[in-house]
């Protein structure tokens, strides 16, 4: 078989990819995307919407690939083994200058799962003929089993909770209170740098600052949950207004750029938790050090 034969074999494969990320929205609710998730049942008076049968589903389905990819680790390893190393070696190198050498590995099972988990729940909605499937209700209104959980606020808003939690436990255990309380309120200018006398001058200034700090870390609870329900929320209406324009082949063309949004979302999202438990912890002075500076004096009498 000739290398043009071959083509026109496999050129209807490009074709029918296009035409099913066109229906990728699966033929969008009227009215456009709601902001609220559907609810579709109830389980013990728990109202259960789209959004979370989405992360149950997408999280057990990566919980599975990952172990049948990896099956039991080996010293050489096999090709799906292989495979996740290489991608869990090549973020690490990404978030160790940001978080550290000395907080890599206690911060990294918390980055990775939160990137892998941002990730499928942006794409989530990508996948073609996602929004075909679900139930209609009484009221003979559908609802789709699959919606983007970070299309609901609740998602993202549980995911900055998390973030928020994590820094402070991380702070708290690895940098201590007084290296937290002198980052906020303690003078942050040097002593070689400036007077004396302009040194003490700066004191209530940096400490009066401080509270504008707070608001501040406070202001993470709002900005890393709006910032990512807003981009994927926005993504998804706007293939929703390209498939009411024009449903062959226009969508498919910002249906690329959403894959790639996606990546980026999760990536922000993650470095950012990542940057804000660096700023700590990765704080010369810390307990850490400390800690490290012991045990080097204690290794060296020995």
């Amino acid at each position: 078989m000739n290398l043009r034969s071959l083509r026109w074999k496999f050129l209807p494969l490009p074709a029918l990819a296009m035409w099913l990320a066109t229906t990728a929205s699966a033929h969008a609710a009227e009215g456009g995307v709601t902001p609220q998730a559907e609810q579709l049942f109830s389980l013990g008076g728990l109202s259960v919407t789209n959004s979370m049968v989405t992360t149950w589903f997408f999280s057990l389905a990566l919980i599975m690939v990952v172990r049948m990819a990896v099956g039991q680790p080996k010293l050489i390893p096999s090709r799906g083994q292989t495979v996740v190393e290489t991608v869990l070696t090549g973020l690490k190198g990404i978030f160790e200058p940001i978080v550290g050498s000395h907080m890599i590995d206690k911060v990294f099972p918390l980055l990775i799962s939160f990137f892998f988990f941002i990730l499928l729940m942006n794409w989530s909605g990508l996948i073609p003929g996602a929004g075909t499937l679900g139930i209609v209700n009484e009221n003979g209104e559908f609802h789709t089993f699959f919606r983007p959980a970070d299309t609901d606020l609740n998602t993202t808003l549980g995911l900055a909770l998390v973030s928020f939690a994590a820094w402070i436990y991380f702070v708290l255990r690895y940098a201590g209170p007084g290296v937290l309380l002198k980052d906020i309120f303690g003078n942050k200018a040097s002593k070689k740098d400036v007077s004396t006398l302009l040194y003490y001058l700066l004191t209530p200034v940096f400490f009066l600052v401080g509270f504008i700090e707070i608001i501040s870390i406070l202001s993470r609870l709002l900005s890393l949950p709006f910032r990512l329900f807003g981009n994927v929320f926005g993504g998804e209406s706007l293939l929703d207004a390209m498939y009411s324009i024009f449903p062959w082949g226009l969508p498919a063309l910002f249906y690329m750029m959403e894959l790639l949004v996606g990546v980026v979302q999760a990536f922000v999202f993650v470095v950012l938790t990542a940057v804000y438990i660096g700023l700590i912890c990765n704080h010369e002075g810390g307990d850490h050090d400390h800690a490290e500076e012991s045990h080097g004096e204690a290794a060296h009498t020995h």
